[in-house]
């Protein structure tokens, strides 16, 4: 078989590495343990095997290109395999470890995985957790995530999703905003209600309010004087202050509704959700610390195991 990789190739891909990381040749060599002149000797070795240009260089400090940038993120992920690879061949994977890069949207960071996280933490302690919380969409190459928890499974061959769960869907509102304004008791009335809406990230699109009726699946828009985006547990202040009424996931209200500060409302018209996903690449090999949390997810954040 020939060979595409000699050890000097795969040296210099670790000291490129290394560079973009570090953001320049001087800390890359000091962390390697070697001159600036041998990362740079690599990095340009790399380029012309490549024929592209990955860092741009000036005389106050180097950064990654377009492609620089992807191709970094390639290699850091082959590199962790190779030494996954070599824990597991030598019997060390009895102990993970190393980074895992998560994201999140907010309300499943808050009320789902980050109360459980210290269990994980507990029984991987060689795992570091790098945690992104944020409702927009990320990539896998671009942003180096090993996985993300998301409400839509993607279009995308390239990635696996595993659903997680169907997450209960509630109409609340504070008594004191009810004793104001009454109780709607149809999905018509709702029109005559301060109905605090969202508005996703990615797009800007409003997110319809879901329904079942007559066994039919049913979206609502309605107008409101609160529009949230971004953070949609801005919505789930904005009622708990009395503001309007607000469609969110039962577990992040269940609380309130068990205190009595929420209501719930327009019962006979629930039972919509909406699916959790994890989503990760897919490989070959999935690194033993990605199984680790997926499988942790699975048993000990998802509905069966919350609490």
């Amino acid at each position: 078989m020939h060979r595409q990789f000699d050890d000097l190739m795969l040296g210099s891909i670790e000291l490129f590495c290394l560079a973009g990381e570090l953001g320049g040749f001087t800390a890359a060599a000091t962390a390697a343990g070697v001159t600036p002149a041998a990362v740079s000797r690599s990095v340009a070795r790399l380029e012309a095997r490549l024929g592209v240009r990955l860092f741009v260089r000036s005389t106050r400090q180097i950064r990654l290109t377009d492609a620089g940038r992807v191709y970094m993120e390639q290699c850091r992920q082959a590199l962790a395999q190779f030494a996954d690879a070599e824990r597991m061949a030598s019997g060390q994977e009895t102990r993970l470890s190393g980074r895992l890069r998560i994201s999140v949207p907010t309300t499943y960071a808050h009320y789902r995985l980050l109360p459980r996280l210290p269990d994980f933490h507990r029984e991987h302690p060689g795992i570091r957790l790098d945690l992104h919380i944020a409702n927009r969409n990320v990539g896998f190459a671009d942003d180096a995530f090993d996985l993300a928890i998301r409400v839509r499974a993607p279009a995308d061959s390239s990635l696996i999703a595993r659903h997680l769960e169907d997450a209960p869907l509630v109409i609340v509102a504070t008594p004191a905003y009810l004793e104001a304004h009454g109780v709607p008791g149809s999905i018509a009335d709702l029109a005559r209600h301060e109905c605090i809406q969202f508005d996703l990230p990615s797009s800007g699109r409003r997110i319809p309010w879901l329904f079942r009726e007559n066994g039919e699946d049913i979206e609502f828009d309605a107008e409101s004087s609160f529009t949230v985006s971004d953070d949609v547990l801005g919505g789930v202040t904005l009622a708990r202050a009395g503001a309007g009424i607000f469609q969110t996931y039962r577990f992040v209200v269940e609380e309130d509704l068990a205190k009595g500060s929420l209501v719930e409302l327009l019962q006979p018209f629930g039972g919509r959700t909406r699916p959790y996903n994890v989503i990760y690449p897919h490989s070959r090999f999935v690194p033993p610390r990605v199984r680790a949390f997926i499988d942790f997810l699975a048993t000990r954040v998802t509905p069966a195991q919350a609490t």
